[in-house]
């Protein structure tokens, strides 16, 4: 003798719902991200210059490093 449940077939959670969840966890990675750049960016801002340029950062570059935007002038010979 076999028995169905009539909740086997049903997802588990909707497909609002699910969004939901997906917008939610979304939002906290963004924040968790945010938050991990804000510290990096203070911790290379609390170097002194001779420090970033054995780095090869100089203090206006310090924001895109992090980020990792692509400088033209990151890595450029001077």
């Amino acid at each position: 003798m076999t028995t169905i449940y009539s909740t086997a077939a049903q997802p588990a959670m909707s497909g609002a719902a699910r969004a939901l969840v997906r917008l939610i966890g979304n939002w906290a990675n963004g924040v968790a991200t945010y938050l991990v750049r804000r510290e990096a960016i203070k911790a290379l801002r609390s170097l002194n210059d001779r420090e970033l340029r054995d780095i090869g950062l100089s203090r206006g570059h310090i924001e895109a490093a992090v980020i990792g935007r692509p400088d033209p002038e990151f890595g450029r010979l001077r």
